[in-house]
């Protein structure tokens, strides 16, 4: 017997009972983007490697040792994209979509990154992205932080994240203050991690979220990066928390929240949960006005963020269960008996699918008694039963039976669909 090939590690399937989840949760938040202007770009899942070198740096530990990248049959270098952000801003300049214009896109789609795979983290992951160019003031800014803070609510889980703001300012600002930082930690270099003392020098804003309980009583003492804002870094900042105080959203100014990626300027976020262990940033973005510039386009703001699909499906499953306990996949199940019946079912369930194009039916096939047919009926989540028999394809009728009381009634035909909507609301 031949070996069973098995999926990649940290490379999940997602069966129906898993989907159908995935996709009420989806469904909201594409809803709720929508709602807000923003409209969907689709990119491909490879691109060429420099990219996102470019993009996020190479000093990150995201093109250092995350990326899956292969030289194709043309001997160019490709990445399975880690992030869409680049992807986002690459289309963007080719497109011609960027220049002198506001663009809100949003994406939705795997992304590839080599990782030791855990609950919330794995290789192949999902990401729900929306990337705002050409906008600069903090009103934008807190939008964005607005219409998150939305699909918690819908969600169910607002009691349940928590919002986590800071500033690194311009560029110039955090360089002059990532020399303050270094000279800090070369004095107590001793008391680094061996992951602190390789980012020091390559990129040491980095150290301050670093997850060891050392460091981080080490920064207590830490230069502030605040003190080495720049003046309209400030405004901006301080522009952002009046507009989320007006909103009544609550945060939490973290100074120590720089994010992972290179590009990011002046606003920063992160919205953190407890309840998913140590995975606790569900969504997280800022604002990155120089990575159109530096992709090869015109100097272009931009803010945006992503989500991570699978810590939010395990979010909601843990905190909101009755969002997504529904697991059905049918309204509807036609059931049929004797000779003609099968070929009446098909042609009857086409009609209804016609009047009632929002309404799920699923015809029985395989044949089966009676009560065989009505498991499967209920096997599929189905509210109503509709029995078709040699009698009822004679008289042209059909039966209607509710499933979660036993009721039934013989309706004619012409008038089913009426009743059906009337039952199924």
């Amino acid at each position: 017997m031949a070996k069973n090939i098995q999926a990649i590690r940290g490379m999940n399937d997602y069966l129906p009972a898993d989907t159908i989840v995935w996709q009420r949760i989806e469904s909201t938040l594409k809803r709720i983007l929508t709602n807000y202007g923003i409209s969907e770009i689709r990119t491909p899942i490879v691109e060429h490697t420099p990219l996102f070198q470019r993009a996020i740096g190479e000093v990150t530990d995201v093109v250092e040792k995350e990326m899956y990248s292969f030289q194709d049959r043309g001997d160019e270098s490709l990445t399975l994209r880690p992030e869409g952000t680049a992807g986002c801003v690459r289309a963007g300049i080719e497109r011609g979509l960027l220049y002198n214009q506001e663009q809100r896109l949003w994406y939705i789609g795997p992304m590839f990154r080599y990782e030791r795979p855990q609950k919330g983290r794995y290789r192949q992951f999902h990401q729900l992205g929306a990337e705002i160019f050409g906008l600069s003031g903090p009103d934008i800014d807190a939008e964005l932080i607005m219409m998150t803070a939305r699909w918690w609510r819908e969600l169910g889980i607002a009691e349940h994240v928590t919002l986590e703001l800071n500033s690194i300012g311009s560029l110039q600002a955090r360089a002059n203050y990532r020399e303050a930082l270094v000279a800090f930690l070369e004095q107590h270099k001793e008391k680094l991690d061996e992951d602190c003392k390789r980012r020091m020098y390559t990129n040491p804003l980095r150290v301050l979220d670093s997850k060891d309980h050392g460091v981080q009583t080490l920064l207590n003492d830490a230069p502030e990066l605040f003190d080495y804002l720049d003046e309209e870094s400030k405004i901006h900042f301080d522009g952002l928390c009046a507009i989320l105080d007006a909103a009544g959203i609550k945060y939490r100014i973290n100074q120590r929240l720089v994010r992972g990626l290179d590009y990011y300027n002046r606003t920063v976020f992160e919205w953190v949960t407890t309840a998913l262990g140590a995975q606790g940033t569900v969504c997280a973005g800022g604002r990155y006005d120089g990575l159109v510039e530096q992709l090869g386009g015109h100097n272009t703001p931009a803010v945006g963020f992503a989500m991570g699909l699978e810590r939010m499906v395990l979010l909601v499953q843990e905190v909101n269960p009755d969002f997504v306990k529904e697991t059905a996949v049918t309204d509807i199940y036609l059931a049929s008996f004797g000779d003609g019946s099968q070929v009446a079912a098909m042609l009857l369930a086409e009609q209804i699918r016609d009047s009632l194009p929002g309404v799920r039916i699923m015809t029985n096939y395989g044949g089966g008694n009676f009560k065989k047919q009505l498991g499967r009926a209920d096997k599929n989540g189905a509210r109503i039963a509709l029995i078709l028999g040699e009698d009822e394809i004679a008289n042209g009728t059909v039966t209607v039976k509710e499933l979660a009381t036993g009721e039934q009634q013989t309706l004619a035909q012409s008038g089913l669909s009426a009743r059906l909507s009337e039952l199924l609301g």
